[in-house]
């Protein structure tokens, strides 16, 4: 019988221990090298054209003092180039500098080096339109729904649209080459754009190489060439031109027909005559940056020199772009020897009733209303 004091205790499996070891650092190896080797191939991949079969032409714009790093996250971002960072060292290994900000016309088919050798180049100090193609300018758009329409159709951005309404500098030499058309907005207070219904509706052709001024003063010289023959009768009419087209611009988005809006101008201008507040829900609408909106007590209170329902007058100017048909019937007003100052339109019908007075106005709400069966 063996005595048990004299057994020997087992030694830990040493062995076990090192596998275990041995496989973990086989597996970050693994890892690493794989790693290594994706990294390697996106960056191989990220060096060539993002898209050599994409031959579509983008806009892109540099901005002054941007940094290669700041570059890359543009191209990136606009689908030019598949990595921003790739971008970034690519131009510091090959000692590529100097980018000149601007506007840009570039592919997703171009190299990097094809980029960067464009971007030292430089580009215009404009956005340009880099493919053929027009654009329609409905009547009674605004110029903020001009500048989506702008974006929709062309190479040019709402963003740039927007800046150039707001660039002084261009307003005052169209203001020299349209001493005529803009001589009244440029001496109007409060407007919220210097353009604001001088943008005439029509298709325009916009080509390759055509600027964003000369597509803009393209819209304006129709204006003018539209309105020429009828100068001297708005200046008979003891109306500026400014006053003028904003009858003009409200015209356009009440009127129906055209005997209506001739009559629409004259309860308009009689309610002028009398000082009394033209209240269009057009104002009001634009006041707010609203197109379509059913309005409210409150809107209808808005602090707004636009809002013609608590300001007697005018207004700062135009509220959109008006057609030769609105301002023909501001020309030729109907029934201004009536002293019509209401009117109603039956938005089902679409008929239109005239009013001498509120209580008379109330009386044909009542008895035309959507809601009412039509005589």
């Amino acid at each position: 019988m063996s005595n048990n004091s004299n057994q020997r205790t087992p030694k830990p499996n040493r062995s076990l221990g090192r596998r275990i070891i041995i496989s973990v650092i086989t597996l970050i190896v693994i890892l690493a090298v794989t790693i290594g080797f994706m990294g390697y191939h996106f960056f191989q991949e990220a060096l060539q054209p993002l898209n050599a079969q994409d031959t579509a032409v983008k806009q892109v714009h540099i901005p002054l003092g941007a940094s290669n790093k700041q570059i890359g996250s543009i191209l990136q971002n606009n689908k030019i180039v598949k990595s921003g960072m790739v971008f970034d060292y690519y131009v510091k290994s090959n000692n590529m500098a100097n980018f000149r900000a601007g506007y840009y016309q570039l592919t997703p088919a171009m190299s990097l080096k094809k980029i960067a050798v464009r971007l030292q180049q430089g580009g215009t100090d404009q956005p340009i339109q880099s493919t053929k193609g027009k654009l329609l300018v409905r009547e009674g758009l605004n110029i903020d729904q001009i500048a989506k329409q702008v974006a929709a159709t062309t190479d040019f951005s709402e963003h740039d649209f927007i800046s150039l309404m707001k660039d002084k500098t261009f307003i005052r030499q169209l203001a020299k080459r349209y001493p005529q058309l803009l001589a009244s907005a440029m001496k109007s207070e409060g407007v919220r754009y210097r353009l604001e219904g001088y943008l005439y509706p029509a298709t325009y052709e916009v080509k390759k190489n055509t600027s964003l001024k000369a597509l803009v003063e393209q819209m304006v010289a129709k204006t003018n060439q539209v309105l020429m023959p009828y100068y001297p009768k708005i200046k008979k009419s003891k109306m500026t031109l400014q006053e003028f087209m904003t009858l003009a611009s409200l015209i356009e988005r009440e009127g129906v027909n055209q005997t209506d809006r001739r009559k629409m101008a004259g309860v308009f201008l009689n309610r002028i005559q009398i000082n009394m507040p033209i209240q269009s829900d057009i104002s009001v609408l634009y006041a707010i940056h609203k197109n379509n909106k059913t309005l409210t007590a409150k809107d209808l209170q808005v602090d707004s020199p636009y809002n013609l329902y608590v300001n007697a007058g005018f207004g700062p100017g135009p509220f959109d772009s008006p057609s030769i048909s609105s301002i023909s019937a501001v020309l030729h007003p109907l029934d201004r020897s009536k002293d019509y100052l209401y009117f109603f339109a039956n938005t089902k019908t679409q008929k239109v009733y005239y009013s001498k007075t509120y209580a008379q106005h109330q009386e044909q709400i009542a008895k035309h209303s959507p809601s009412k069966k039509d005589d």
